[in-house]
């Protein structure tokens, strides 16, 4: 169970981070990404973030570049966050709506064998 501090820290990383990657790194050419979730270790010293990337084809592309900037983008998350330690940045491509695509393609292929069953 996470703490309310914690639970406020990860909200404001997501923000900024948000913030950061949209309006101070365009021109990486990143593509359509949102940051899904941030989880901060207990002792504050580790932030995972989780990414979505619309292209699903440039989804090492997008880690590789923002990875490339992580201590630059972690540079100017301290400028824009007031705690003591900003936590160190690892960033993961959030594969959730994959995960919920592919159960929603078995859930219909389940409907369609049912479906053909019914009918014949």
């Amino acid at each position: 169970m996470s703490s309310h501090r914690v639970d406020k820290i990860e909200k404001l990383i997501k923000e900024e981070i948000s913030n950061i990657l949209l309006f101070k790194h365009q021109e990486m050419e990143l593509g359509f990404i949102t940051v899904t979730n941030v989880k901060v270790s207990p002792d504050l010293r580790i932030a995972k973030i989780y990414l979505s990337v619309l292209d699903k084809e440039k989804r090492k592309f997008v880690l590789d570049r923002i990875n490339f900037r992580n201590g630059q983008i972690r540079t100017e998350l301290a400028h824009k966050i007031r705690i003591r330690f900003v936590p160190e940045l690892k960033f993961f491509i959030d594969d959730t709506l994959d995960y919920v695509e592919k159960i929603e393609g078995i859930l219909n292929e389940i409907h369609k064998q049912n479906d053909n069953k019914t009918h014949k």
